[in-house]
């Protein structure tokens, strides 16, 4: 088995939604994991079987990952008035939620003082959980996204007003 055969294996694993997969050939032992890592991308183990071991391969299941309906994004603010304020972008792509469970209060409204370092959102991707917080101080006045939505990087998330 090569480095591409192997490369595409691993892509074929994360896309599938497979949380584990093993494959025995002949000489090779390979074991790819997926969401053990903190970062996201799959582990892999690489190991030499002895040629005893007869040749046995297990398949990923051939789910086919669900990918939601991308969303209008909004247009981006252009009136005079506007301009004054500061853009909070997405820094990752993923779901943006606007609490941190459906049973908690919402981390930000429209109208309130934020502070550096205030968690404003929550973007969901790869299954982990990314507290999105803010690099100025200032008041909300317009949030872009609506809750649960699927957004891109650099996507505009909020409005503020620093003065």
């Amino acid at each position: 088995m090569d480095i591409k055969e192997i490369q595409n294996l691993i892509k074929f694993v994360a896309k599938s939604g497979a949380s584990e997969v093993k494959l025995e050939m002949d000489d090779v032992k390979i074991t790819i994991k997926t969401g053990s890592d903190s970062s996201g991308s799959p582990a892999v183990q690489y190991a030499p079987v002895p040629a005893q071991i007869p040749q046995q391969v297990v398949a990923a299941p051939q789910a086919e990952a669900a990918t939601p309906a991308k969303a209008a994004e909004p247009a981006a603010p252009s009136t005079a008035t506007d301009s004054k304020y500061i853009t909070i972008k997405s820094p990752i792509i993923g779901t943006f939620y606007r609490k941190p469970a459906p049973d908690k209060p919402l981390f930000v409204e429209v109208g309130q003082t934020i502070a550096e370092g205030d968690v404003l959102c929550i973007i969901e991707a790869m299954k982990l959980f990314n507290e999105i917080e803010s690099e100025v101080s200032g008041k909300i006045v317009k949030i872009l996204v609506d809750d649960s939505s699927p957004v891109e990087f650099d996507q505009p998330l909020f409005l503020v007003d620093p003065s």
